[in-house]
């Protein structure tokens, strides 16, 4: 896990990447990589996870160095990819940075549907000068780019490209959007004028100051593969194996290895499953709490934790320091974030720090493939209620400020209104929201957050199931 940024076009400026590398110091404090040459700069912050050696700092190298790395997450299967690819390539680390990069060299941008991991990289082509970039499946891992002045910029944080220089202003309409209606605006927008996201499940080129952007995870045809009527206990037993090798996939470290718990069913039975994969491991669990039996999960995780028998770690968060604390949370996200949940997470991966753990799994992901949420089937007569209504008070706003408020409308590829919602939460709303969120309070830490419940395997099998 890591922070990746890189200036492309002439008079390409190192000081300017230094200024980069230096604001996002905290996903990756472990070293610091560069490359440079006349229109080119790439840059790395490195927390090191997998392979802990220099041999494995980026950028990273093809051996015949035509290819330069800069990579921000893991590829879980990085071990069954190297299998594949050691009868043409000679490794010279065991760390899944260098199979990414034979893997690009061999199978090009058809590498990317071999990949179960999460991540964001760009990789530069020296003999064709382009770059090339991508970012996995759901979004996992960040990647935000410009055009400025005949130079493309990128950086896994938004405030990186202001320590660029690019000028910090409000794109209006996702200001007033997320004002007036809640929307934290389009995949591939920002909150900042002419600061882009690369979408998840998207890859880009730029060649000579031309940007092309294509969609290469296609969600929508890779479920029909599953579509062949099961028994319900074969899908029980199906989804059971997956996550177990999910999660024996995301337990893949050189580091300590942690566990985020809540009272809730995904974490909970995340937790009891880690137990059986990982015999022995003994993992320890983090949980947060207020003090507030009215709003605490604690007497829930303690019941579950009374089975499992891992110790836990209780953070507790105070009302006094939620407002400091918002501030500071605030600074790091660079875009209006998830409130209370999300504060309390911050202080949590701290803690986790400071016990000495580098990785936390996490259960995000279960509500949205199983139709997890009330809304999803709440239903009045033979109506399905397919929004949540809140009391917006959009006469707050001045009349210009709201005009240019815009309710999204998202894409519905199905002909099931649950579907629909389901694709909604997936790839436009609560799970991109939550996954920024949790990526920065985690990263502010230095820590790693994997979601087993996140590999691609697991949420096309139960999205593809029968309501």
């Amino acid at each position: 896990m890591c922070g990746i940024a890189g200036i492309i076009g002439s008079d390409s400026r190192p000081d300017v990447l230094k200024k980069m590398l230096d604001t996002q110091h905290h996903r990756g404090p472990d070293a610091r990589g560069t490359y440079f040459s006349k229109e080119v700069c790439l840059g790395h912050n490195r927390l090191s996870i997998i392979d802990l050696s220099e041999q494995a700092n980026q950028p990273f190298y093809s051996s015949d160095k035509r290819y330069i790395l800069v990579f921000n997450g893991e590829i879980y299967n990085y071990l069954e990819l190297k299998k594949e690819l050691q009868k043409d390539y000679t490794f010279a680390t065991s760390s899944d940075t260098e199979v990414l990069l034979c893997a690009y060299q061999e199978w090009g941008e058809d590498c990317l549907n071999r990949l179960n991991g999460m991540f964001a990289f760009a990789i530069y082509d020296t003999q064709k000068e382009f770059l090339f970039a991508s970012r996995d499946r759901f979004g996992v891992k960040p990647l935000y780019y410009v055009l400025h002045n005949d130079q493309f910029f990128f950086a896994s944080e938004i405030k990186a490209l202001f320590a660029a220089g690019i000028s910090r202003v409000p794109n209006d309409q996702v200001w007033a959007s997320y004002l007036a209606y809640g929307s934290y605006g389009l995949p591939e927008q920002t909150f900042w004028k002419d600061i882009h996201q690369l979408a998840g499940g998207h890859s880009l080129v730029y060649n000579k100051g031309n940007l092309s952007i294509t969609k290469w995870y296609h969600f929508e045809e890779a479920i029909k593969k599953y579509h062949k009527a099961q028994s319900y206990d074969t899908v029980k037993s199906t989804y059971k194996r997956l996550l177990e090798d999910s999660i024996q996939l995301r337990f893949r470290a050189d580091v300590p290895i942690g566990f985020n718990v809540s009272g809730g069913l995904d974490s909970s039975a995340l937790l009891a499953l880690v137990n059986q994969v990982e015999k022995g491991h003994n993992i320890k669990a983090f949980t947060f709490y207020t003090g507030d039996e009215r709003y605490d999960e604690l007497s829930w995780v303690n019941r579950l934790l009374e089975t499992t028998q891992n110790p836990l770690e209780e953070v507790l968060l105070r009302s006094e320091n939620v407002a400091p604390l918002s501030e500071e949370v605030a600074a790091f996200q660079d875009e209006p974030y998830g409130g209370v949940p999300t504060i309390a997470y911050a202080q949590l991966f701290k803690r986790a720090k400071e016990d000495g753990i580098t990785v936390l799994l996490d259960g995000q992901g279960m509500d949205e493939q199983w139709a997890g949420y009330d809304y999803y089937t709440k239903t009045t007569g033979n109506t399905i209620q397919g929004t949540t209504k809140f009391p917006f008070r959009t006469d707050v706003l001045s009349k210009d400020f709201f005009a240019k408020a815009e309710k999204l409308e998202y894409p519905k590829p199905f002909d099931n209104e649950i579907l629909n919602m389901q694709y909604r939460d997936l790839f436009y709303t609560k799970i991109p929201r939550a996954l920024r969120f949790n990526d920065r309070v985690s990263m502010a830490s230095s820590i790693e957050l994997r979601e087993p419940f996140l590999d691609y395997r697991l949420v096309e099998y139960a999205f593809a199931q029968p309501l």
